[in-house]
C-alpha cells in the first residue's frame, strides 16, 4: 500500500520542514520532499493514496512504562484485550509504541501477562513493543505502591520467564541490592535491558550494578535511594553516570521541577527519556478511581493517590509529558519531542526503525494542532485516532 502525507509542517525528530510530503509505502517512509506546495508537482502512481494534513507532523511518542490506560490495569487483566485496551487510550495522545508493564506480583500473573504480550507480538498488534517487568526482585522500604508480600529472591522461575525470546524487547527494573552482579549480567547476556529502581542501594552497589551491565533508571528520584553529601545512592550514581538512560515522569506530581532541571544538566544529552507509568484513568473522566491489589486509587484532578496518601502512577500520557517539559522544563519543543521518541528509541536499540521520520523509518506518527494538541496518531501509516 502507498501512501503520501502531505503536510502544513514536519519535525523530522531534528528540523522543521514546511509544506512537507512524506511518502510511504506499506508502513515504510520511502521518501520525504520539502516544498510541496501542490499535490500536482509531484510524481505519484496511480494506486498511491494522498492525505492532506493540516497541523504538524512529528515522530510517534515511545513510552517504556505503560501500567494501563482505558479503564484496564494490566496486572488486574493480563490478556491481549487489555493491551489493545491500553494501546487505544494512550494512541489517542500520540503514543505510537510502548512496552506493555507488569507490576510486582505472583509469578502466575507475571506469566500470563508475558504470554498476552508473546500473543501480541506474533499477531503484530499495532504499537506493541514488548514488556516491562517492573519487580518483583524490589526493595521493600523503597517497594511504593509495590505489594510487599509478592517482592522476592531471584528464581529459577523468574530467570526463566525473563530470559524468554518471544517476548520482543523486554525491560527488567530490579533493585541491585537484591539481586547479584552476576544475575544482572546474565540477564543482559540473554537481551534484557536491565534498569534500576525501587530500590535504596548505597552508591557503590548501584555502580557495581552498572559494570555489570544494567543500562537505565527506572522513574528517577522516585522510590530510589537519594542522592547526599557523603552518599550519592542512587540518584547519585544515576546523575553521574554518563552512559545510562533515566526515565522521567514529568507530571508535577513524582518529581519536583527544580529536580527534573537538576537532572537535565547533569545528565548528556539524549539520556533523559519521557514515561508515564501511566495508570487506567488515562482517557476516562476525571473522577474515574480504580482498584489496585485491593486497595482503591482515588483520582484527584490529575494526581493518584490511595487512601493513605502515596502515589500510584499516573494519569499523565506522553503528549502531556512533551508540553509539560515545554513549559515548566524550559525545554525546547523539539527536545522534548526527542524526549519522548528518539531516546526511548535509543534505550531500546531500535532508532533504526522507530523515533524519527525519515527514509527506512516505520511510518508512526503524530498529528498536532497549532495548540500542541494531539489530532491523529499514525502506526505504520495507518490512522488509530
Amino acid at each position: 500500500m502507498k501512501q503520501t502525507f502531505l503536510v502544513q509542517q514536519l519535525f523530522d525528530g531534528q528540523s522543521y520542514i514546511d509544506n512537507a510530503a512524506i511518502m510511504t509505502e506499506n508502513g515504510i517512509i520511502t521518501q520525504i520532499v520539502a516544498n510541496v506546495t501542490e499535490a500536482s508537482t509531484l510524481s505519484l502512481a496511480h494506486d498511491c493514496q494522498l492525505i492532506t494534513l493540516k497541523g504538524m507532523i512529528v515522530p510517534g511518542f515511545i513510552d517504556i512504562q505503560v501500567n494501563g490506560g482505558g479503564g484496564a490495569l494490566f496486572n488486574a487483566q493480563p490478556s491481549l484485550a487489555c493491551i489493545k485496551t491500553i494501546a487505544k487510550a494512550h494512541a489517542a495522545f500520540g503514543t505510537t509504541a510502548f512496552l506493555p508493564t507488569v507490576i510486582t506480583d505472583d509469578i502466575t500473573v507475571m506469566q500470563q501477562a508475558a504470554d498476552a504480550v508473546a500473543l501480541a507480538m506474533s499477531e503484530k498488534t499495532p504499537g506493541v513493543l514488548g514488556i516491562h517487568f517492573e519487580g518483583p526482585h524490589l526493595s521493600v522500604p523503597k517497594k511504593g505502591v509495590h505489594p510487599a508480600h509478592y517482592v522476592r529472591e531471584v528464581s529459577a522461575a523468574e530467570l526463566a520467564l525473563f530470559t524468554r525470546q518471544d517476548l520482543g524487547h523486554k525491560v527488567v527494573t530490579l533493585a541491585p541490592e537484591n539481586v547479584a552482579p552476576e544475575v544482572i549480567t546474565q540477564l543482559v547476556k540473554a537481551g534484557v535491558k536491565v534498569c534500576l529502581g525501587h530500590s535504596n542501594a548505597d552508591y557503590q552497589t548501584v555502580v557495581n550494578a552498572i559494570n555489570a551491565g544494567a543500562v537505565g533508571f527506572t522513574h528517577l528520584f522516585n522510590a530510589m535511594s537519594a542522592l547526599n553529601s557523603r552518599e550519592p545512592g542512587m540518584v547519585g550514581a544515576a546523575l553521574e553516570d554518563d552512559n545510562t538512560w533515566c526515565g522521567l515522569i514529568v507530571d508535577g506530581h513524582h518529581v519536583h521541577y527544580a529536580a527534573a532541571k537538576v537532572a537535565l544538566r547533569s545528565k548528556p544529552q539524549g539520556k533523559i527519556m519521557l514515561v508515564t507509568d501511566a495508570m487506567p484513568p488515562v482517557g476516562q473522566s476525571n473522577d474515574a478511581s480504580f482498584e489496585l491489589f485491593g486497595t482503591q486509587v482515588i483520582r484527584q484532578g490529575d494526581r493518584l493517590n490511595t487512601p493513605t496518601g502515596e502515589l500510584a502512577g499516573c494519569v499523565l500520557d506522553m503528549n502531556g509529558a512533551v508540553n509539560n517539559s515545554v513549559k515548566l522544563l524550559g525545554v525546547s519543543r523539539d527536545e522534548a519531542l526527542r524526549m519522548a521518541s528518539q531516546y526511548p528509541a535509543d534505550f531500546l536499540g531500535i532508532s533504526q526503525t522507530h523515533g524519527a521520520i525519515k527514509v527506512g523509518q516505520t511510518a508512526n506518527m503524530v498529528l498536532l494542532n497549532e495548540h500542541s494538541q494531539v489530532v491523529s496518531t499514525y502506526i505504520h501509516g495507518q490512522v488509530l485516532v
